[in-house]
């Protein structure tokens, strides 16, 4: 019956009916990779129990204590001053595996300041905080599935996972669905830092192709002259091109 139905519907319809295409293997990074060493304590080691899930999982709410404000795509503009570094906008899409858009989608950030520091009270690196920036912020996609945030490129910054290791300039991004279970969460790096090559974060997605789809592309169209240098990064929630998510 079920078939038949189908079959009805596709002679009835333009549209291509398919299920949603896998990622390839060499996308996402494993549970356990071996060179980020904090991974060894954070993946499970039994099987997963499959919980079902009620309505109070798969709907709201959806966002935190209030809903985004006019200035949080703006990192820059959040406090009384103006903050130390380099500006730069990042603009990209949230787009499906058949690179339609996804209006209507949270799309946050967070960051280290010009100096390779967060602002938050276990990061206890030796390096500046800057009162005038908190490193966060947040916005919906439009009618187009399009988001840009302007804020301050992020230094690199030393962490324990190995003798003289640094984490390589980047940008964390969470995608919303309509639900806090369909939250995704990836990161952002930057072309021709050499610092990639040694990172074991970004050297955990298997892939090569994988790899540069984390990687944002400058894109002077998206540059305000005299302010801002642009950078342009799509996210693929799912298919053969998908982003590379966090487990």
């Amino acid at each position: 019956m079920r078939r038949d139905f189908r079959r009805g519907l596709m002679r009835n319809t333009k549209v291509p009916i398919h299920g949603y295409r896998r990622p390839p293997a060499d996308c996402h990074p494993p549970n356990d990779a071996p060179g980020y060493r904090s991974t060894a304590a954070r993946h499970p080691t039994r099987p997963l129990v499959v919980i079902p899930q009620t309505l109070s999982e798969i709907t709201g709410p959806m966002y935190g204590h209030r809903d985004p404000g006019p200035m949080d795509h703006d990192l820059t503009r959040q406090h009384p001053g103006e903050p130390l570094g380099e500006r730069i906008i990042v603009a990209g899409r949230v787009l499906d595996e058949d690179e339609r858009p996804v209006p209507e989608t949270l799309v946050e950030v967070w960051q280290a300041n010009a100096a390779g520091r967060y602002a938050h009270a276990e990061d206890r690196h030796e390096a500046p905080l800057d009162p005038n920036f908190s490193g966060c912020g947040r916005a919906m996609t439009n009618a187009k599935g399009e988001f840009r945030f302007l804020t301050i490129k992020p230094g690199a910054y030393p962490w324990r996972n190995h003798e003289n290791a640094w984490r390589p300039a980047h940008v964390h991004f969470s995608v919303f669905g309509p639900s806090f279970l369909t939250r995704l969460v990836t990161q952002m790096y930057f072309p021709g830092d050499p610092l990639l090559a040694f990172d074991p974060i970004f050297n955990a997605v298997p892939g090569e192709a994988a790899r540069r789809r984390l990687i944002a592309s400058f894109e002077l169209g998206a540059t305000e002259p005299g302010w801002a240098l642009g950078y342009r990064f799509d996210l693929v929630l799912r298919g053969r091109d998908a982003t590379p998510m966090e487990t």
